[in-house]
């Protein structure tokens, strides 16, 4: 992380170029306190103030508003800093480590949570009319059963696809781009390639994938958290292509 210092010298940099454009952003301003900010000199002062602390909070950093003000305006002034480069360089390096360990323990109460929606729902859900549970725990359900070859772990397929969440919400989807996709039977996660080479081209499945079938503790990107049971809708469109 940028430590304070170096943001607000770059906040500076910034300032220089971007004014033109920065009085665009004062809409945002709540119109009671605009009336204050008369000038573009106070205007530019308050947007980068509060993005700034806007990024603080997003990041869960706790500030000493009346430090980090000192700090600005004796660097204003062309005053030394109270602190040395490796004092600011130990405390920044603290500060990640903080952050890092709160991110931790916030993905693993996520990753738990899961975890126990994850295994009632397969639980409920292997139950259900025609669908079928293997012995890696994966589990699905023939809409269309085609009568084309399967896929071997050599292949690349040609698919269409959509992907959710068990509460519904839709992370990927092939439909939703309007073309299919081409990829390898061993290049993705171990869900897919146990039922890809179970499926005859031709054949529409609906896959129930256990956390540890798909991405595990550690999730993928921002719409797939830690420990995440999904949900796809494959079509094999072909079972070999080049």
């Amino acid at each position: 992380m940028t430590n304070l210092f170096q943001a607000t010298r770059q906040a500076r940099k910034v300032m220089l170029t971007t004014m033109a454009s920065a009085v665009l952003l004062t809409g945002s301003i709540q119109s009671s306190a605009a009336e204050e900010l008369e000038t573009l000199t106070d205007r530019v002062s308050y947007i980068f103030g509060y993005n700034l602390g806007s990024r603080f909070k997003q990041d869960n950093v706790e500030l000493n508003v009346e430090v980090f003000t000192d700090a600005i305006e004796a660097a204003q002034a062309g005053k030394e800093s109270l602190l040395t480069e490796e004092q600011m360089r130990q405390a920044m390096k603290s500060l990640q480590e903080l952050q890092q360990a709160k991110r931790g323990e916030a993905q693993k109460v996520l990753a738990d949570a899961n975890s126990k929606e994850g295994a009632s729902f397969l639980t409920a859900n292997a139950k259900k009319d025609g669908v079928k549970t293997t012995a890696s725990g994966l589990q699905y359900k023939v809409i269309t059963e085609g009568s084309g070859a399967k896929p071997t772990l050599q292949n690349k397929v040609l698919a269409h696809y959509r992907g959710t969440l068990i509460n519904g919400a839709e992370f990927d989807s092939s439909y939703a781009r309007g073309e299919p996709a081409t990829f390898g039977v061993a290049n993705v996660i171990a869900g897919w390639t146990e039922a890809l080479q179970m499926m005859p081209e031709g054949s529409k499945w609906e896959v129930y994938i256990p956390s540890d079938l798909a991405y595990g503790f550690g999730g993928s990107g921002p719409k797939i958290g830690p420990n995440a049971t999904l949900i796809f809708e494959i079509e094999l469109l072909k079972a070999s292509v080049q």
